[in-house]
């Protein structure tokens, strides 16, 4: 049975770089991303059966309302420098009147922040965010995976790269890491001088997570049980890029890294999320996930631990023993297996396709 749906176009922020939440891209044609790079097709497939999904309604019709825009476009995330004033206005003008229908809120927030509030009139709400911390977890607060264009099809011809067994794991990481120093321990206390003086808390500095990085890759470096793939960057991939064509290149780089290892390190960057995962996941590659108090998409009815070498952040200083352990306790048959069946979850699941095939679960 379609779920269906009402939203409203009029409530949308007039800016350049606003788009609708990307549940609500089909619906409405004219904001439908085109070009050329890959990674501007990731909800290709979705548009192509989310009628079979979701129907558009009136909101008196509707079992949902999803709020037209990203929440992040409110709080200043990414490339909004400052709260919009604008934009608090018309998603609390949309919200209210959701609220006075009676109906259930769905709110995305799609950037880092996994603890910045979203205080809207509504009591039935659902927000889905790209991370929380799961011991602060309140009910109704959901995770949603950051979506990725399907790698195989796009750079892959659609082939699937299978490995076979080696007797040591490859273990392969590309990426932003930041060493323990001075400068990044400045960072540190500016991050905390900032939130003590405008939220009276500490919070998890940004930079932490690249550090944690760094902490990871030296202990598999010192270690003889894997064979090590990695290759550090000192910015991220797709920010600070002066053109597409760099982007391009850098895109290619980081899925041959995967292409060529058993294992991929996903640890957390600056939000308390990794979307290597996803793109781990989506290659058919077997992740490392470091648990840092992370809450994934599903998995109040997925066990995720069966897609990963799981490691607790505290076991990080037995990393390399874990993930020998892991690899040496699968046969040749169960580590090919554990290929298509990451890449299964991904197509099932963690796709746009498959996000929104599922979504009526997270309703009661």
């Amino acid at each position: 049975m379609k779920l269906k749906i009402f939203a409203d176009k009029k409530y949308l922020l007039n800016q350049p770089n606003v788009r609708p939440n990307p549940m609500l891209l089909p619906f409405w044609a004219d904001f439908a991303e085109t070009g050329y790079y890959s990674w501007m097709k990731n909800y290709d497939r979705y548009s192509n059966i989310a009628n079979t999904l979701f129907e558009m309604v009136s909101l008196e019709e509707a079992d949902i309302a999803v709020m037209p825009d990203d929440w992040r476009t409110v709080v200043g995330e990414l490339w909004y420098a400052n709260q919009n004033k604008l934009a608090d206005s018309l998603y609390r003008q949309f919200a209210e009147k959701v609220a006075q229908a009676n109906k259930k809120l769905v709110v995305f927030f799609g950037g880092d922040r996994s603890d910045e509030p979203v205080n809207l009139p509504n009591k039935d709400m659902l927000v889905f965010r790209y991370s929380y911390y799961r011991s602060q977890q309140k009910e109704n607060n959901f995770v949603w995976p950051v979506f990725c264009e399907d790698l195989v099809e796009h750079y892959l011809a659609n082939q699937l790269s299978i490995r076979q067994k080696s007797a040591k794991p490859v273990v392969g990481f590309c990426g932003l890491v930041k060493p323990s120093n001075w400068k990044t321990n400045l960072k540190k206390l500016s991050y905390y001088g900032y939130m003590l003086s405008r939220y009276r808390r500490l919070g998890y500095p940004p930079i932490q997570g690249h550090i944690l990085r760094e902490k990871v890759i030296k202990n598999f470096k010192k270690s003889n049980l894997v064979t090590t793939n990695f290759l550090v960057r000192e910015s991220m991939v797709f920010l600070g890029q002066k053109n597409l064509v760099d982007m391009a290149k850098l895109r290619v780089e980081f899925i041959d890294n995967m292409i060529n290892s058993d294992y991929i390190v996903c640890c957390r960057g600056a939000g308390n999320y990794s979307n290597r995962l996803f793109e781990t996941l989506c290659l058919g590659r077997i992740p490392i996930f470091i648990d840092t108090d992370c809450v994934l998409p599903y998995n109040f009815t997925i066990d995720w631990k069966k897609y990963c070498v799981w490691i607790e952040e505290k076991e990080i200083d037995r990393i390399a023993e874990k993930v020998a352990e892991f690899h040496q306790n699968l046969s040749e048959e169960d580590f090919v297996n554990l290929q298509h069946e990451c890449r299964r979850f991904w197509k099932e699941w963690l796709s746009a396709e498959g996000f929104y095939s599922n979504f009526n679960l997270h309703l009661p």
